[in-house]
């Protein structure tokens, strides 16, 4: 009798290679659909967050804890009427959201959520070797995302144009600048821990801060740079200013309704938990358990069995939920940026400190010195605390102006 692997064709990949192909299936299935319930519970989180910081109940009526609310709002979504008005340009209307979510969905397929699973370790599979709990081990993993993060400003400049509104198209324009212009320090700060850990993969920059210590301890500047940059690219508080209700209605989605507008929320959401993840990753250890690994011992293996990797992407998970509710508790902390600060802190302030702190970083790891590289940010600060307000600036935009029958007139 023939099995299963005489079955298939002569290219296609047999032995360990079909284990890790059909283990890397599993991840992007699974992962796919704990985000998306991740996705509608994290609005749950946001809304019992909020009501907390601010001393009301919130969400409490539908299911125990309000925990039912996420699906309630999902039929609400549904049953809405989908309106589409005449003015827009009805193909590119229609695509916007598509091209918005597409990308926060595939983008997380290179964060390995554990680390290598030895088969053997599973005694109903009777197999040898092991594989690699991630969606796709590629070795340009860190550019994969980056790329994928700078694709979803082609949804909303899509939406902001075919929905012919003044509101949407400038939300738009504001959402194009910020996104363009936060992905550069982004960018810089994605390479200075590339430069210090020598790999482009997530899985080896694991590695390097398990043999060493974690990226935050080391690069905390650069940490602080991702993660500003990590809620711009997300449009959060204090970086909404595409949609900032108080100026441009709902900014490039206001002409939209129904599933359509739901999939901007999806979208918002599935970056903002895949950022998070990806910041764990770059500078939390990923799934390691003790910051100075490297330094004084104890960690989780790398490899192992079941149990272990169990506990991986618990720790993962763990970590991916610490870093989103910070982000959402940023929202009810920090007063909403106006734009031409926003766009003065991108330039002025991240670009310039993210090549500093790339510069340093250059010169350590040349020097042999990584283990003191967060001396180094520690001067990179330093030069900016120092030589910052010293530095040429434009016009004060906030300058009162005389203007006659004022208590600022001249006369």
């Amino acid at each position: 009798m023939q099995s299963l692997t005489d079955l298939l064709p002569d290219w296609f990949p047999s032995g360990p290679a079909l284990a890790q192909l059909i283990t890397s299936a599993l991840v992007v299935f699974l992962a796919l659909h704990v985000i998306l319930g991740a996705c509608a519970y994290a609005i749950w989180l946001e809304r019992r967050l909020s009501a907390w910081m601010q001393d009301r109940v919130g969400p409490n009526r539908v299911g125990p804890w309000g925990l039912l609310q996420p699906i309630a709002d999902g039929l609400k979504f549904f049953l809405k009427e989908d309106y589409t008005p005449k003015h827009v340009d009805k193909a590119l209307f229609f695509a916007a959201p598509a091209l918005l979510a597409i990308p926060s969905l595939i983008g997380f397929v290179v964060i390995p959520w554990g680390g290598t699973l030895d088969l053997s370790s599973i005694p109903f599979l009777g197999l040898e070797g092991s594989v690699r709990i991630v969606g796709a081990d590629v070795n340009i993993g860190v550019v994969y995302m980056l790329a994928i993060a700078s694709l979803s400003v082609y949804g909303v400049a899509i939406g902001s144009w075919a929905s012919n509104n003044k509101f949407a198209f400038l939300g738009g324009l504001r959402a194009s600048a910020q996104i363009i212009s936060y992905e550069i320090p982004m960018g810089v700060a994605m390479l200075t821990v590339i430069l210090m850990c020598g790999s482009f993969t997530p899985s080896g920059i694991i590695a390097a801060q398990q043999a060493g210590t974690w990226n935050i301890v080391q690069q905390p500047l650069a940490a602080i740079l991702f993660y500003v940059c990590m809620l711009a690219e997300t449009n959060r508080l204090p970086f909404d200013l595409a949609e900032c209700e108080s100026e441009l209605v709902g900014g490039y989605h206001t002409e939209y309704s129904s599933m359509r507008f739901a999939l901007f929320f999806l979208a918002e959401y599935f970056n903002m938990i895949a950022g998070s993840a990806l910041f764990a990753v770059l500078f939390l250890g990923g799934w390691s358990v003790n910051p100075l690994a490297g330094v004084i011992g104890g960690d989780l293996p790398a490899s192992g069995g079941l149990p272990l990797v169990l506990a991986q992407i618990g720790v993962m998970a763990g970590k991916t939920f610490v870093v989103l509710a910070l982000g959402i508790a940023l929202r009810w902390t920090l007063p909403r940026f106006r734009f031409d600060q926003l766009m003065r802190l991108a330039w002025e302030g991240m670009i310039p400190t993210a090549l500093l702190l790339l510069t340093v970083t250059a010169v350590f790891v040349y020097f042999g010195a990584t283990q003191w590289m967060w001396a180094g940010s520690l001067l990179c600060l330093g030069v900016v605390w120092f030589v910052g307000p010293r530095l040429p600036r434009s016009a004060n935009p906030n300058a009162r102006i005389g203007i006659l029958g004022s208590r600022f007139s001249p006369a």
